[in-house]
This record gives structure tokens, sequence and C-alpha cells, in this order.
């Protein structure tokens, strides 16, 4: 049996067919492909509110990866940042692995073992996050008790590995003492060895040295340089109006704004006379994306719904000028249910128009270093495809209205 069926024998277990039925195979099938970090974290979170449904019944509902608490709204994506402790957590495997006092094959599982635990400390602390939000009010899941619990729950993890070793030395027939499970003495010379009046340093470690020590002095003599902000026009100024394109501007909900920390942006829907369905534009901009504050990618946004990514590709858009060449962008068939959409999205990046998550980011690490700037947007477009009709419609019309809004948005965001 796969990871998926036995996820799904352990829902069943914790609370029955109905939050079983809450989780679609097709999410699993999804997953065994393999999946980004974030991706993860909504999975996960998912898996997590069956524990939640045990711990709250009645008080307790999940839409997409929102798990609905009555007086507060726990995002899967925001609550999974706890899954930040793999790194930290994965360090402490590697030292422990280094110095455990066993065969090659259990450091390994020690090391890697560093995954599956940062998940189990993770959901455990998302239910308890739960739990003292629903007996202690909001204020437990926030503020100096929500990072103090954060704190616990990574101790914990410590404390795992630690346990996870005296068993694996137990299995192995060893009845060794806590203190001899790690070889203490690797991070120390050897007696005798440390004299620096006669130790020999080689020419690599001298050259790492000075490497370092000019490297030091270069950043305190170097001139502090403050983040360049370019000018732009507000998106309160974007027209509703796009030849026969008709919009309604919308707002997002303040506990969204909170998460996504953006500095900027436009949520409207836009229609012509003769389409069936309208068409959703969002367009997120940053004037910076230092300090935790950087685009979220719709591949972790959309599950928000409930809805399954069922294709997602590039394609290229024909007629819309992008510096010169059509634009790219991914192209994403959504469904719930019955119901589908299809996404365009693409990062317009300081005079980039970019499709790939990961060389945005890196063009962030890169612009910062030589241009001082971090600046950059999300432009997202959906489109429902009602019933009766076919993708190839849907898809023009959202095509369509890329081609109007496209000359119009790009003076909105600094190349």
């Amino acid at each position: 049996m796969d990871f998926c069926h036995h996820l799904h024998m352990l829902i069943v277990m914790l609370d029955g067919f109905e939050a079983h039925n809450q989780i679609d195979r097709s999410l699993c099938k999804r997953y065994r492909i393999g999946a980004t970090f974030t991706e993860f974290d909504v999975f996960m979170g998912i898996f997590t509110t069956g524990v939640l449904n045990r711990l709250l019944r009645d008080f307790e509902s999940i839409d997409g990866n929102v798990i609905d608490l009555g007086t507060y709204k726990l995002q899967v994506v925001e609550a999974c940042s706890g899954l930040r402790y793999l790194f930290p957590l994965a360090s402490f495997g590697f030292l422990f692995a280094y110095l455990y006092n066993g065969p090659f094959w259990q450091r390994a599982i020690l090391f890697l073992s560093t995954g599956p635990i940062t998940i189990l400390i993770n959901s455990f602390r998302i239910g308890g996050i739960g739990v003292l939000v629903e007996y202690m009010g909001i204020e437990a899941a926030e503020g100096f008790l929500h990072l103090f619990e954060g704190w616990i729950i990574f101790l914990a993890g410590v404390g795992l590995l630690f346990a996870e070793m005296w068993l694996l030395a137990r299995l192995s027939g060893r009845r060794a003492a806590p203190r001899d499970l790690l070889r203490f003495e690797l991070l120390l010379p050897k007696r005798g060895t440390f004299d620096l009046g006669k130790r020999h340093f080689s020419r690599p470690f001298i050259a790492g040295v000075g490497v370092l020590v000019v490297a030091a002095v270069s950043v305190g003599v170097m001139p502090a340089r403050s983040e360049i902000v370019p000018e732009r026009k507000s998106f309160v100024t974007f027209p509703m109006l796009l030849d026969n394109w008709r919009g309604r501007e919308q707002a997002l909900e303040q506990i969204y704004l909170d998460v996504l920390k953006l500095s900027d942006y436009i949520l409207a829907n836009y229609r012509r006379p003769e389409d069936r369905a309208s068409v959703n534009m969002y367009v997120a901009y940053y004037d910076s994306q230092r300090k935790g504050a950087s685009i979220h990618s719709p591949r972790s946004c959309i599950p928000g719904g409930g809805w399954e990514i069922a294709d997602l590709s590039e394609t290229t858009l024909e007629g819309v000028d992008a510096g010169g060449e059509p634009l790219r962008v991914n192209r994403v068939i959504i469904a719930k249910g019955a119901s589908k959409q299809i996404v365009y999205y693409w990062f317009e990046q300081r005079g980039r128009h970019l499709t790939n998550e990961y060389e945005a980011k890196w063009l962030i690490f890169w612009d910062a270093l030589t241009r001082s700037r971090t600046d950059g947007a999300l432009v997202r477009v959906v489109t429902p495809v009602p019933e009766g009709e076919d993708m190839a419609t849907a898809e023009q019309r959202l095509a369509e209205f890329v081609r109007k809004m496209y000359p119009r948005v790009v003076p909105y965001i600094p190349i």
C-alpha cells in the first residue's frame, strides 16, 4: 500500500469517513509526483485537520487550506510555516548523525528522519493552536505565547532525535548511557596536538582565513546602501473600462492582507456584454521583497478554496508584446467537483517577464546585490468554464482579455 492509502486509513481512524471524504484522492495523486515545500505544507495542513476534527469536533471546519475555528481562521500555508523547522532540525540531525556512536546505516536513518519528525511536530503545533484558541481565545495564536509554543515544539523535535538515538542503540543490543551515545571527542582536538607554537597551517587554511579577513574588512568599510523603491502609479487609478470590457473592483479581506504583506494591489472582475462569464484580474505589487514580504505563488494559494490543480503548463500568448517577444505565462486548469477554471499567471520583476518561481527568487537576490531593488509584481487572471461551454471558448476569452489588459497594467509596474 502506498503513502496515500495509509493516509486515508489514518484519517478514517481519527475521525471516520466524514473526514476521509474531505481529502480527495486526486490530491494524493498529484503529490506522488513530488511537490515543493510550500505545496507539501498545504498537504500536511489538510492532513492535520483530521486531528483537529478529533480534538475540536463541532468547533472546526475546513475549506481548502483554511481551517475555520469559529472565532479564528487559520490559513494552512501560514500555519505550516512551522515547516521552516526543517532546516534547523536537519542541521541538528546532521550533527547528531556525525557524532552518533553507531553504524553508518543508523546514522543515515537518524539524519533522514528529521523530515518526518518535522511534519509530526508541526502537525501537533497546528493542533495545539486550535486547542489554545478554543479554550484561551485568539490571543493564544498570536504574540509571545505563540512564539513560545513554537520554541517548545522545536525543542520537542530535538528531544525526539535523542529518543531515536537511544532506541537505535537498544535495537542494536547496546545499553549505552545517554552520554555515551554521542562521540563528543570528535569535537575536540586530540591531546597534545593543539599547540599553536608547533602547529603548521596548510596553505588552503591560510588562504581561507585571508579571504574571510578581507571580506570582513570590506563589509565593515563599505557604506550602507539603502534599497531603491521606484516611483509608480497606484492601482487606484487603474481603469475599470478596457474597450468593451467593463470592470467591477473588489477588496481583499484584512486577514489576507496581513498574510500577503503587499504594497499595492488590484482585484477586479471584467466582463463583456456578449460573454457568459467574467475574467477575474489580480495584480499584487511589492515595492520591497525583503523582511518577510514576498510574492505568494498561485500554486500554493489555489488550493485555498478547495480547488485542485488538474493541469499545469506554460503557453505563449501571441499578440501580447512583452519586451519585443510574445508573453509567456503559466497556464493552470483547476477543478472543484464539476466546476473548472482556467488560470494564467506570471511574474513582472524589474523589467523581466518570468514564469518560474525559483528563477524569480534568484533574481530578487541578484538584483538586491547589483541594483539595490527587490520590487516586483504577480499578475494572475482567471475565468470559469460555464456548463455547456467548451474549454477553447473560455481560453480564448482569457487570452483576449490579457491582450487588452497587459499594455494598461505595465505602466503601473516599474521596469
